[in-house]
């Protein structure tokens, strides 16, 4: 950019760096959304709730379906990313 569209695009400064700062804040969201790691955790204590009485078998299929999904899509970022798929 030459000096003029700078000059011009100043008042824009703090849109682009909030607008900046909410991409960063959404990919680390998504990071660990995605995590693998996390999703095994939450697999792991949804298996404690329903060895505890406190979800049903139906929350608990529901739920685990939902984590398994997450977890396939996860691994599938990773082989995306070249980051392999090492369990």
């Amino acid at each position: 950019m030459g000096l003029i569209s700078e000059v011009l695009l100043l008042p824009l400064a703090p849109v682009r760096g909030s607008a900046w700062a909410i991409r960063q804040a959404l990919r680390e969201a998504e990071r660990l959304y995605y995590d693998p790691a996390a999703v095994r955790t939450e697999l792991a204590r949804l298996e404690e709730q329903l060895e505890a009485g406190e979800i049903t078998e139906e929350e608990f299929d529901q739920r685990e379906d939902e984590l398994l999904d997450r977890l396939e899509e996860a691994l599938r970022r990773r082989g995306a990313t070249g980051e392999g798929t090492a369990l």
